[in-house]
């Protein structure tokens, strides 16, 4: 296992929110966080059909192109009734030619699980799997999971994507209802990020 020994960690991604989650999650470490938008750089196809591939695309396209250690992840839902859908389509479920729809994509993935019919509860996982890259090729990956069910009609108005048809195992309320910052610590995120830390920074 390679500890992580630099200043400066590139986190491979565009999106805002995920970077100050991860920036929460490395604050007690000092490091000096940068993203591709630092760096003029674009997002590369994710051409994979398991997180940890696209994952591996990500962090590794970052690395080379900055010469850094680079840190991506690539997360979403899965429902068992579905087969695991959406998947590494999380997001795409949502796209549309002005954006991404995310009560459409929550519409969809209720639609589909009530054509499948399983009985309550309708148990689904998020995943994410985090891969830290290293210029010279070399790379450490961690999977995180949080498991729960779907709830319909949606609930909350917090956090973003499917968080408020997500219920974790052992709670009352949705992602959708629970504070940001209380669900970071107990996410998908927040499980392979304690893998990171333990291995590569601790």
């Amino acid at each position: 296992m390679r500890k992580f020994q630099g200043k400066e960690l590139v986190i491979a991604t565009h999106n805002k929110g995920k970077l100050e989650e991860i920036a929460d999650l490395l604050s007690p470490y000092g490091v000096v966080l940068t993203c591709n938008a630092d760096y003029g750089l674009p997002e590369p196809d994710e051409t994979e059909t398991t997180f940890v591939g696209n994952a591996r695309i990500k962090a590794h396209a970052a690395a080379k192109a900055t010469g850094l250690p680079a840190l991506a992840d690539d997360s979403g839902l899965m429902i068992d009734a579905l087969a695991g859908a959406p998947g590494v389509y999380t997001a795409d479920w949502a796209e549309t030619p002005s954006g991404r729809d995310f009560p459409m994509a929550m519409d969809r993935a209720w639609r589909e699980l009530m054509a499948v019919g399983p009985p309550a509860p309708r148990t689904a996982q998020f995943c994410c799997t985090l891969v830290l890259a290293w210029p010279d090729g070399h790379e450490e990956v961690f999977p995180g999971v949080i498991p729960g069910q779907i709830v319909w009609p949606p609930r909350g108005d917090q956090g973003h994507g499917y968080d408020p048809i997500f219920q974790a195992d052992g709670y009352a309320v949705t992602f959708g209802e629970m504070d940001r910052w209380e669900k970071n610590k107990i996410s998908h995120r927040a499980d392979a990020f304690a893998k990171l830390l333990a291995d590569c920074f601790d």
